[in-house]
């Protein structure tokens, strides 16, 4: 350019060398920005999962809307980060444009203000010169630098990922048991003697599972015999917190012992079970453990998959065993009640399983691994008292007769059958001892004897999966064990849809109503058109000033030569130009009209620089309006689904929507948007000055433009449905990422990370397949692109010799504008399809705005009950069935219930597991499809607003779910009540001491999913939310059941004071529970069997005998203690009446 123009060509190239460190600028506010909007993601997006996962509970609470707040708030801090990224982009976007103008504008004008002329060689020569940096300074560099950002952003979150604290478990070697899939006499090295210290842990020594434990040791030299030692252990979960988890815990336990921990909610049971698989890190002491662990835990924990391989878990199968496990486990007449037996499958919320079955299956997947040490986190309180006895002794005592087993329970009815009875209470062991010795004892042990009224009592089916995923189907149809045998016809899992062909006009429809409407749109593209018109107008004005300057100087030299006329066609030619006719019209001197030219040239210049910065502006608010009105919009469709919805898609595949795909409608989209329409505007800008220039180009031009449509349409048929391979394939990965972290403890104690991570790349390895061909079609459709790009040129620049008599200003513009179109055709025709992938995600998001509502939220007119409703609790089942799927032909889980519940009654609900207990509950509440109706003081509750009726029960869950946020939030959410009566309620639940000892009471802090408090004492939250409501109906489904006696005793005490006036129905997990009820009902196979008071169904006066034989499963003792109980309970009923 130097020697072309001379030292104009610094000006123009110091002007795009002073961007150099605006887009350093830029690039480096990018990177901060980015990764601002990344945490801000993270937060939202986990905030989504915690409402995902507790979805039942906050519909049964009401809470949709308070949590809509909660999400739309961290939304909007997302977006305000989102915003700024996007008016960087939108600047870097629009120095595309204008940049190289700019330079040519000022290398120009200087070279004409030094006195040159401005040739059509000159003129070219440089924009030519510039059209190549433009690629490099003013597209690949700002790129590279807002990517290379964006890289750094992310390997920083990966490197604090990477550089957080190791788990020592099983880091030394972790044995893959498929080694074993062959034979069954396989050594497997799963057994471990492990020390585990502060910070350390020795290396394993492994013995062969598969030999008795009496040959452990020998020929292996292995000398340490089976159990676990226990020195001075201290522990806590949080290092910075003063009081330890655990304080000065020392036990021996040796082989062949069946050890029980008992102990009040929060005494340290399970993190006693944590701290021997490694899992709570120790502050000082040291842990033996000698032999293989095998651990169930106390939130049963099922991966996506049948029955069968949740058992298995990744072990070999052995007939023989895998049916004993099954019996002993209680799972035989489960398997008969299933359509595909174990080959039924179960995920997060497919083909779901009660609490109880899912209870078992988790011992028997415990129970089934070859171990010498079996860790059994309460397993009892998830089943019925005909099962938890059938557990108890055929499996625990029997089945693992010279085996270590640790069980955590409640059930003190089992603890005479136990070898030793550890007694933990604030973290510290009160006593070790049997159970004699303990009796004998002056501890509270014999006082929890006395005050445990029953003798064999355990709960029914508690759910209480850790990853918050609900129960429905309790029953599904079926075959039995003789599946085993059976190696075909396996259910598959339901995939998730995926759509097919063009996104269409109507998603682009819905896009822009998104972002304002036709209004805003409108203004919008007004303002895109006018910076186009803006730089073609430049473009076009640069033309015609090069001929000018090229006539003048002909007529300067011909007046020189001969002194004659110039050429007529010469003045004909320039004298019709739209500049030249102007500059005529306004009769100006021909050195006045040089200052013009320049005056002009520099107003399009700048015109162009601030529309096309305004343009942008514009764009990416509107951008920026339509992802928040299209991530409300879902948020909305998919909180008021029904919970089929729910069932039938796992919390991974919803937060995809929530996540990647509201991420590409966030950031990509629109940067992809304002590309096209950018990129199509400018080749339209082309088209015109080409067609100016010379019309017959425009032959060529609608040719190669059909050809382009048709490669463009040919591309799109395989990116899109590939685009939508990957987005579909992207989901399981959320669910398997999902599950193993909340089954994470359960992995690492089976020793099974390689089975996950083979599991992990399988998934990631077929999204990243099917990205890696959305790559390379993309590749492919840009080379032909460029083919017939290097073709239109190769035409344009052949007719100007085929035509011979045209200015160099002409042919100068025409071959530099088919030269930038190269580029930019290829680019723009990606960038075109590209988009139409991209809105895919659109698709996807308003996929999930119009799923099916389960009904009207709130009611208006005369279904809209009063206030003051329900004044009395009087409640009719009026021919009532329930299902679980939309469908009417779908079997129903309750059939045709009819009776009534009087004002103020207290009711029992008892029934074996899949009795149709909870699922009388979700009728009540109307979470599935209802036939027939439920009265509730004259009014039909099928006809009002889902929250009209909901706000009007209490109900403590199955689910002990908690969010994290402060205790007060989890309390009252809508912050209607004092803190009095807060703190009231947490006294009468007996937690104000647990809650007044955390660092900010109320408002501390509460993990995800309450994973800071035990099982127990989430419960207890739930029932202190339940007093705070004051309705007339409570509900409560199986509320303690992870609380001890002792603690239920107090608790029951209290409800029967706070709610007397209430009508409450209870869903019994210990039946001492209902015995004072006023009535029971008996549930079996989804109908109500017997329903009156307890003392006349064991009486015989009532009922057909079923109640009475639950009741003898107790033992004579606790049958004998609980009769009297319902004596006197009816004597005194019958007495007010009387």
């Amino acid at each position: 350019m130097y020697r072309e123009v001379g030292v104009s060509a610094v000006f123009g190239v110091i002007f795009l060398l002073l961007f150099i460190p605006l887009q350093a600028y830029l690039g480096k506010k990018t990177s901060v920005l980015r990764l601002k909007t990344a945490l801000r993601t993270d937060e939202r997006v986990r905030l989504m999962n915690e409402i995902i996962q507790g979805i039942q509970v906050i519909k049964m609470y009401a809470w949709e809307k308070p949590f809509g707040k909660l999400v739309e708030k961290a939304r909007i801090k997302e977006l305000k980060v989102i915003r700024y990224v996007s008016y960087i982009r939108g600047i870097l976007l629009s120095f595309i444009i204008f940049s190289t103008r700019v330079s040519v504008f000022i290398s120009l004008v200087a070279f004409a203000l030094l006195g040159n002329v401005v040739t059509a060689e000159k003129a070219f020569v440089i924009t030519s010169y510039y059209n190549i940096l433009r690629q490099t300074m003013t597209i690949f560099f700002p790129q590279g630098i807002a990517q290379l950002a964006e890289t750094l952003v992310s390997i920083k979150r990966i490197e604090k990922y990477m550089l957080y604290d190791e788990t020592d478990i099983g880091r030394d070697d972790v044995p893959d048991d498929r080694t074993s899939e062959n034979s069954s006499n396989d050594k497997v090295p799963n057994s471990t003697q492990s020390t585990i210290t502060k910070g350390s842990i020795e290396d394993m020594k492994y013995i062969d599972s598969h030999e008795s434990l009496a040959d452990v040791g020998k020929g292996n030299g292995i000398v340490n015999p089976v159990g676990i030692t226990i020195k001075e252990l201290v522990a806590k979960w949080d290092p910075l917190v003063a009081e330890n988890t655990l304080q000065d815990v020392s036990l021996q336990i040796k082989q062949a012992t069946l050890m029980a921990i008992i102990g009040p909610v929060g005494a340290g049971k399970s993190s006693l079970i944590q701290a021997i698989l490694g899992e709570l890190p120790s502050s000082s002491g040291a842990i033996d453990v000698n032999g293989v662990v095998s651990y169930a835990s106390q939130e049963p924990w099922l991966f996506s998959g049948s029955i069968r391989q949740n058992i298995l878990f990744g072990q070999p199968m052995e007939k023989r065993r895998y049916r004993e496990v099954v019996k002993r486990c209680a799972l035989e007449k489960d398997f008969s009640l299933f359509a595909n037996g174990d080959k039924t499958i179960v995920g997060e919320r497919g083909q779901s399983l009660s609490g109880g079955q899912k209870a078992r299956i988790s011992l028997a997947r415990a129970v089934y691994r070859q171990a010498a040490i079996y860790l059994l986190d309460d397993p009892l309180s998830a089943v019925d008292t005909h099962v938890g006895r059938h557990l108890f002794d055929q499996c625990m005592r029997n089945f693992l007769r010279g085996k270590v087993v640790i069980l955590v329970t409640h059930q003190l009815q089992y603890l005479q059958h136990a070898d030793q009875i550890v007694i933990l209470d604030k973290g510290r062991i009160l006593d070790v001892g049997t159970y004699e010795s303990l009796k004998e004892s002056g501890l509270d042990f014999a006082k929890m004897l006395r005050e445990s009224k029953e003798d064999g009592k355990m709960e029914e089916e508690e759910t209480r999966s850790r990853s918050g995923s609900k129960t429905y189907q309790r029953r599904i149809s079926e075959t039995s064990l003789e599946s085993l045998d059976q190696t075909h016809d396996t259910p598959v899992q339901t995939e998730e849809g995926r759509k097919e062909g063009s996104v269409g006009i109507g998603m682009y429809k819905k896009y822009f109503q998104a972002s304002g409407g036709f209004c805003a749109v409108y203004w919008m593209m007004l303002f895109c058109v006018t910076a186009q018109l803006c730089a073609s107008a430049g473009d076009y004005f640069l033309t015609y000033w090069v001929n000018k300057e090229e006539q003048r100087n002909v007529q300067e030299l011909m007046a020189r030569m001969s002194n004659d006329t110039v050429d007529v066609r010469v003045n004909a030619t320039t004298g019709e130009d739209f500049f030249g006719k102007i500059l005529k019209f306004v009769g100006a001197s021909e050195e006045y009209n040089n200052y013009v030219d320049i005056y002009i040239f520099t107003a399009l210049t700048i015109a162009t620089v601030f529309i096309t910065l305004s343009r942008s502006f514009i764009f990416f608010n509107l951008a920026v309006r339509a992802a928040k009105v299209l991530h409300n919009a879902m948020y909305t469709g998919v909180t008021k689904a029904s919970m089929f919805f729910f069932n039938t898609n796992p919390s991974g595949r919803i937060l995809n929507r929530f996540s990647k795909d509201m991420g590409q409608v966030d950031e990509f989209l629109p940067t992809v948007m304002i590309d096209v329409i950018q990129i199509f505007l400018s080749l339209a800008g082309i088209i015109v000055v080409v067609a100016v220039v010379n019309y017959w180009l425009l032959i060529p031009t609608v040719v190669i433009g059909i050809i382009f449509y048709f490669l463009r349409d040919f591309y799109l048929i395989t990116s899109r449905s590939v685009k939508r391979i990957e987005a579909t394939t992207r989901s399981p990965i959320y669910s398997h990422l999902g599950a193993s972290l909340t089954g994470l403890s359960t992995i690492r104690a089976f020793r099974t990370q390689r089975i996950l991570v083979k599991e992990f790349d399988s998934l990631q390895d077929l999204n990243s397949s099917a990205f890696y061909v959305f790559i390379s079609t993309s590749r492919a459709f840009g080379f032909w692109l460029d083919v017939f790009c290097v073709i239109y040129i190769a035409i344009v620049t052949l007719s100007f010799f085929l035509m011979g008599d045209a200015y160099g200003g002409n042919v100068g513009l025409a071959i530099t504008q088919a030269i930038g179109m190269t580029g930019m055709v290829q680019w723009g025709m990606r960038q075109s399809a590209e988009l139409e992938n991209t809105m895919t995600a659109v698709e996807r998001v308003v996929e999930y705005q119009t799923v099916d509502p389960e009904g009207q939220l709130e009611a208006t007119g005369d279904k809209k009950p009063p206030p003051s409703w329900p004044e009395e609790g009087k409640v009719t089942f009026d021919r009532l069935s329930l299902r679980y799927f939309p469908t009417k032909g779908a079997d129903a889980v309750l059939r045709e219930l009819e009776f009534e519940i009087k004002p103020r009654e207290k009711i029992g609900i008892v029934g074996r597991t899949g009795a149709g207990k909870s699922s009388l509950i979700n009728a009540l509440f109307r979470l599935s499809y209802n036939e027939g109706c439920i009265i509730i003081d004259a009014r039909d509750t099928g006809s009002m607003g889902l929250h009209d009726l909901r706000k009007k029960i209490s109900i403590i869950p199955q689910e002990p779910v908690l969010f994290s946020g402060s205790m007060r939030y989890n309390l009252d959410p809508f912050d209607e009540y004092a803190d009095e009566k807060l703190w009231k309620a947490l006294e009468d639940v007996k937690l104000k001491s647990v809650i007044q000892d955390l660092p900010s009471g109320l408002q501390s802090k509460i993990s995800e999913g309450g994973s800071n408090f035990s099982v127990g004492q989430r419960q207890l939250v739930c029932l202190a939310r339940a007093l705070l409501r004051e309705n007339k109906i409570l509900v409560m489904d199986e509320a303690t059941a992870n609380v001890d006696p002792q603690t239920d005793n107090l608790i029951q005490a209290t409800i029967r004071q706070m709610f007397a006036d209430c009508t409450v129905l209870t869903i019994a997990h210990r039946l001492n529970t209902v015995m004072d009820s006023d009535r029971v009902l008996v549930m079996d196979a989804g109908k109500a069997v017997e329903f009156a008071p307890p003392f006349e169904l064991l009486t015989g006066i009532s009922g057909s005998g079923i109640f009475e034989g639950m009741l003898k499963e107790t033992g004579k003792g606790t049958y004998e203690q609980l009769l009297e109980v319902a004596r006197k309970n009816y004597e005194t009923i019958h007495q007010s009446n009387v």
